[in-house]
């Protein structure tokens, strides 16, 4: 009896307990949302607050998903950004792919990669939630538009480095730089069990002539281009982490075919700035290289020349920063570049690609007269000035 007794009583305590009753009604998610690596806030060279991420999505179902809106959210439910069907076609990519599309066939994963700028004077929230609306081609009839809620993330308010200019001079491109140019931004590639975007941050720099010209001579010639010789500079007091020499530089016009996963940066330094952050410069001179592995540098100091080598199509500096001293086994950092002047705007990648490709001019919007950027991340596009 008394053994009755204490079954009767352990059932009707958990029908009764603030679990059973606050429990989740079950609902069918075909949807599932992630996201791997939180964004870390940043200002931009517009004095905003930026944040970039990936948001994961996995079609966990028989039928194809088609993504029709993403909403991102504050911690109180205010939408900080809303995607149409549109925009998602431009920003959503198979896993392996770079093309992008607004369709996720059964059983896929894919990237969605949001850029999200802060209100002017307005800091990043500390969370961020994200609501999708998806048509789901395998949910019974009259029942295929479902909204799912998730891939809650806190927002990583670590700091941002603040570093000085990798170049000195005027008239340098910032070239595929953040927030959503799709060659460096979108480059996740899959090392080492886990999904890595080292180059969401980094930026080509190039350089215009008087003539607003990227070069001016003939196309193979390297001496044609405007950048090509120019001094990489230390952006900080820092340690030589690694060091890549040896490799010889490459026909300006076309890629170079067949070229190995460790040759892709050409000729490299990695400067350790401390704290997991690591400087990359790629596409160096051969034989031109001035530092060491182990060597300490000062803000300033002449690392090597710009040239062509490794995966380049014209000479330019790749710069970013990393959390690892590997090129591609590592997550990419915002940085903000303490002290440079705004002059002018491209028209945009399409412009500077044809300009890069014919030699003709670029037909930049000049400001009206140059802006000063105290500690900001140039975006993508920007004429710039770095003071000696």
């Amino acid at each position: 009896m008394h053994h009755l007794l204490r079954k009767i009583i352990a059932i009707l305590a958990l029908l009764l307990s603030p679990l059973a009753s606050a429990q989740t009604p079950e609902k069918i998610t075909p949807l599932m949302l992630n996201v791997q690596d939180a964004p870390i806030p940043f200002q931009g060279s517009d004095a905003r607050t930026h944040l970039v991420y990936e948001l994961e999505l996995k079609n966990f179902s028989s039928g194809a998903l088609t993504i029709e809106q993403l909403e991102v959210l504050a911690p109180d439910n205010s939408i900080l950004q809303t995607l149409d069907a549109k925009e998602i076609a431009t920003r959503l990519q198979l896993a392996g792919h770079r093309d992008s599309t607004a369709v996720m066939p059964p059983g896929t994963l894919a990237l969605l990669f949001i850029h999200v700028t802060m209100p002017a004077g307005q800091p990043a929230p500390a969370h961020l939630t994200h609501r999708v609306r998806v048509n789901a081609e395998a949910a019974p009839p009259g029942q295929n538009e479902i909204t799912e809620t998730g891939g809650e993330i806190a927002v990583d308010a670590q700091p941002v480095a603040v570093i000085g200019p990798p170049l000195r001079g005027a008239n340098y491109i910032s070239a595929d730089s953040c927030c959503d140019a799709t060659r460096h931004t979108r480059a996740a590639l899959p090392v080492n069990g886990r999904v890595w975007i080292a180059q969401r941050y980094a930026v080509d720099w190039e350089q215009l002539d008087d003539a607003n010209r990227i070069y001016h001579g003939p196309r193979e010639n390297l001496a044609s281009y405007t950048i090509f010789g120019k001094e990489a500079i230390a952006v900080a007091d820092a340690t030589v982490a690694s060091v890549t020499d040896g490799l010889l530089e490459q026909t300006p016009g076309k890629y170079p075919e067949n070229i190995s996963i460790e040759q892709a940066d050409g000729n490299s330094v990695v400067l350790d700035l401390g704290n997991h952050r690591y400087a990359v410069y790629a596409h160096l001179q051969p034989g031109k290289i001035r530092v060491h592995p182990g060597d300490a540098v000062k803000r300033g100091q002449v690392l090597g020349l710009v040239g062509n080598t490794g995966n380049s199509v014209a000479p330019h500096l790749h710069f970013h920063v990393v959390t690892n001293p590997s090129p591609l086994a590592a997550n990419g950092l915002p940085y903000e570049i303490d002290s440079y002047q705004l002059t002018a705007k491209s028209p945009g990648t399409a412009a500077f690609d044809q300009a890069e490709e014919k030699g003709t001019p670029l037909a930049i919007v000049p400001l009206p007269s140059p802006h000063q950027v105290t500690n900001g991340l140039p975006l993508d596009q920007l004429i710039i000035s770095f003071q000696p």
